[in-house]
Protein backbone atom coordinates (compact mmCIF):
# COMPACT_ATOMS: atom_id res chain seq x y z
CA UNK A 1 0.00 0.00 0.00
CA UNK A 2 1.14 3.46 -1.17
CA UNK A 3 1.57 6.07 1.56
CA UNK A 4 -1.09 7.94 -0.37
CA UNK A 5 -3.58 5.32 -0.37
CA UNK A 6 -2.83 4.26 3.30
CA UNK A 7 -3.44 8.15 4.38
CA UNK A 8 -6.58 7.68 2.37
CA UNK A 9 -7.67 4.96 4.25
CA UNK A 10 -6.37 6.17 7.69
CA UNK A 11 -8.55 9.87 6.67
CA UNK A 12 -11.75 7.84 5.73
CA UNK A 13 -11.64 5.34 9.10
CA UNK A 14 -10.55 8.54 11.47
CA UNK A 15 -14.08 10.04 9.47
CA UNK A 16 -15.80 7.06 9.80
CA UNK A 17 -15.40 7.28 13.74
CA UNK A 18 -15.76 11.22 14.00
CA UNK A 19 -19.07 10.26 12.31
CA UNK A 20 -19.78 7.48 14.99
CA UNK A 21 -19.04 9.56 17.82
CA UNK A 22 -21.65 12.32 16.92
CA UNK A 23 -24.71 9.99 15.43
CA UNK A 24 -27.81 10.55 17.70
CA UNK A 25 -27.88 6.63 19.77
CA UNK A 26 -31.07 5.79 21.28
CA UNK A 27 -31.11 6.55 25.08
CA UNK A 28 -32.13 3.45 27.12
CA UNK A 29 -32.36 5.45 30.27
CA UNK A 30 -35.35 7.68 31.41
CA UNK A 31 -35.07 10.96 33.32
CA UNK A 32 -37.73 11.44 35.40
CA UNK A 33 -37.85 14.60 37.13
CA UNK A 34 -39.53 15.79 40.83
CA UNK A 35 -40.51 18.80 41.72
CA UNK A 36 -40.76 19.20 45.34
CA UNK A 37 -41.78 22.88 47.12
CA UNK A 38 -41.85 23.45 50.40
CA UNK A 39 -45.26 24.07 52.31
CA UNK A 40 -45.09 25.71 55.90
CA UNK A 41 -47.88 24.31 57.30
CA UNK A 42 -48.72 24.00 61.65
CA UNK A 43 -47.28 20.04 62.26
CA UNK A 44 -50.93 19.13 63.49
CA UNK A 45 -53.14 21.41 61.41
CA UNK A 46 -56.96 22.55 62.50
CA UNK A 47 -59.26 21.48 59.65
CA UNK A 48 -62.41 22.54 58.52
CA UNK A 49 -65.01 21.58 56.28
CA UNK A 50 -64.38 23.51 52.84
CA UNK A 51 -66.73 20.96 50.69
CA UNK A 52 -67.75 17.31 50.27
CA UNK A 53 -64.78 15.18 51.16
CA UNK A 54 -62.43 18.55 51.27
CA UNK A 55 -60.99 19.92 54.29
CA UNK A 56 -58.73 23.19 54.63
CA UNK A 57 -56.21 24.10 57.49
CA UNK A 58 -58.21 26.61 59.61
CA UNK A 59 -56.98 30.48 59.02
CA UNK A 60 -53.54 30.34 56.81
CA UNK A 61 -52.66 32.54 54.71
CA UNK A 62 -52.39 29.76 51.89
CA UNK A 63 -54.87 27.05 51.07
CA UNK A 64 -53.72 23.85 52.33
CA UNK A 65 -56.42 21.16 51.68
CA UNK A 66 -56.81 17.60 53.19
CA UNK A 67 -58.47 14.93 50.76
CA UNK A 68 -58.50 11.03 51.14
CA UNK A 69 -55.39 10.89 53.46
CA UNK A 70 -52.96 13.27 52.25
CA UNK A 71 -52.35 17.43 51.64
CA UNK A 72 -53.14 19.53 48.97
CA UNK A 73 -51.74 22.88 47.61
CA UNK A 74 -52.35 24.79 44.46
CA UNK A 75 -49.26 26.95 43.21
CA UNK A 76 -49.31 29.31 39.94
CA UNK A 77 -51.66 26.52 38.64
CA UNK A 78 -50.28 23.20 39.75
CA UNK A 79 -51.49 21.30 42.25
CA UNK A 80 -48.34 19.50 44.70
CA UNK A 81 -49.80 16.57 46.84
CA UNK A 82 -47.73 15.74 50.44
CA UNK A 83 -48.69 12.74 52.66
CA UNK A 84 -48.34 14.96 55.91
CA UNK A 85 -48.22 18.41 56.87
CA UNK A 86 -44.88 18.28 57.19
CA UNK A 87 -43.39 16.74 54.28
CA UNK A 88 -42.22 17.98 50.92
CA UNK A 89 -45.12 18.21 48.71
CA UNK A 90 -44.57 17.00 45.15
CA UNK A 91 -45.91 18.09 41.87
CA UNK A 92 -48.80 15.86 40.61
CA UNK A 93 -50.10 15.10 37.11
CA UNK A 94 -53.68 16.83 36.96
CA UNK A 95 -55.10 13.40 36.20
CA UNK A 96 -54.46 12.53 39.79
CA UNK A 97 -55.82 15.82 41.87
CA UNK A 98 -59.04 14.85 43.34
CA UNK A 99 -61.78 16.12 41.27
CA UNK A 100 -63.53 18.10 44.13
CA UNK A 101 -60.38 20.03 44.62
CA UNK A 102 -60.73 21.53 40.41
CA UNK A 103 -63.92 22.35 41.50
CA UNK A 104 -62.75 24.89 43.89
CA UNK A 105 -62.22 28.51 42.78
CA UNK A 106 -58.77 29.73 43.93
CA UNK A 107 -58.26 32.18 46.90
CA UNK A 108 -61.77 31.68 48.45
CA UNK A 109 -60.26 29.12 51.20
CA UNK A 110 -57.65 31.82 52.52
CA UNK A 111 -57.60 32.00 56.50
CA UNK A 112 -61.01 29.87 56.08
CA UNK A 113 -62.29 30.85 60.11
CA UNK A 114 -65.12 28.03 61.76
CA UNK A 115 -67.88 30.35 60.91
CA UNK A 116 -67.48 30.08 57.02
CA UNK A 117 -66.34 26.03 57.27
CA UNK A 118 -69.93 26.01 59.17
CA UNK A 119 -72.49 28.40 56.17
CA UNK A 120 -70.42 26.44 53.48
CA UNK A 121 -71.57 23.11 54.98
CA UNK A 122 -75.18 24.26 55.78
CA UNK A 123 -75.34 25.53 52.45
CA UNK A 124 -74.06 22.23 51.11
CA UNK A 125 -76.89 20.61 53.20
CA UNK A 126 -79.40 22.73 51.79
CA UNK A 127 -78.32 22.16 47.98
CA UNK A 128 -78.28 18.71 48.76
CA UNK A 129 -82.17 18.09 50.58
CA UNK A 130 -82.89 20.91 47.41
CA UNK A 131 -82.06 18.24 44.98
CA UNK A 132 -83.64 15.21 46.76
CA UNK A 133 -86.93 16.64 46.88
CA UNK A 134 -86.61 17.60 43.27
CA UNK A 135 -85.25 14.41 42.30
CA UNK A 136 -88.90 13.55 44.57
CA UNK A 137 -90.87 15.68 42.99
CA UNK A 138 -90.02 14.81 39.46
CA UNK A 139 -90.46 10.40 40.08
CA UNK A 140 -93.69 11.44 41.19
CA UNK A 141 -94.39 13.17 38.15
CA UNK A 142 -93.41 10.49 36.01
CA UNK A 143 -95.67 7.73 37.98
CA UNK A 144 -98.88 10.25 37.18
CA UNK A 145 -97.63 11.62 34.09
CA UNK A 146 -98.20 8.57 32.04
CA UNK A 147 -95.36 6.01 32.95
CA UNK A 148 -94.76 2.30 32.44
CA UNK A 149 -98.07 0.79 32.93
CA UNK A 150 -100.37 3.87 33.47
CA UNK A 151 -103.61 4.01 30.99
CA UNK A 152 -105.50 7.24 31.11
Amino acid sequence: MTTRNLLAALTLEVAAAAALAVAPIPARAQVSLHVAIQVPVPPTPTLLFAAPGVQVVADWPEEVFYVSGGYWVRRDGSWYHAPSPRARFFHAQPALVPPALERLPPGQYRHWQKAQAHAAKEAWKAEKARAKAEKKAWKQAQGRGGGHGHHD
